[in-house]
């Protein structure tokens, strides 16, 4: 039965995002997201004034070289506040989300499958949320990592 509702998507939460910034500028600092928070982003119509850009840091090397990541682990809360923390420096943001964590069907480093660790920035704040992502293939996981980033940016702006 159709009710009329239809599912929020990805870009639906990319479109609030943009509403909430209230002249803030947004960067993103991507692991296993692969720049798709940043390509949700880039997708609403005024983008330009407001998203800084995205630093897709996959390999930990990347992360600790570009985006200053010094925790041990490339797979923890430290390491994805540090790449939300350094992504909003290097690119001049007042608000910023990073992604990192395990998408694929092994653990690796102690993160279990299917594991985002969320950080989100916005006027000196940071947060660390861990999200359990759902699908059975890789680009469901990672649309379902997206949606937690952007939730993440929401529920920080609120």
């Amino acid at each position: 039965m159709d009710d009329g509702r239809r599912e929020t998507t990805n870009a639906d939460l990319a479109e609030q995002v943009a509403a909430r910034l209230a002249g803030r500028r947004i960067a993103c600092a991507e692991s296993c997201t692969g720049g798709r928070v940043t390509g949700e982003l880039a997708g609403v119509t005024g983008a330009s004034s407001w998203l800084r850009g995205g630093v897709v840091a996959y390999q930990a090397d990347v992360k600790r070289a570009v985006l200053g990541v010094t925790a041990p682990s490339v797979f923890s809360a430290e390491a994805a506040a540090q790449m939300a923390a350094g992504v909003g420096r290097l690119l001049d943001a007042e608000v910023a989300v990073a992604t990192t964590g395990v998408l694929g069907d092994e653990p690796e480093d102690g993160m279990a499958p299917c594991t985002v660790l969320v950080a989100t920035l916005a006027d000196g704040e940071v947060r660390v949320i861990t999200c359990r992502v759902a699908g059975e293939s890789p680009d469901e996981r990672c649309s379902s990592a997206v949606a937690a980033a952007l939730r993440g940016v929401l529920d920080h702006l609120s």
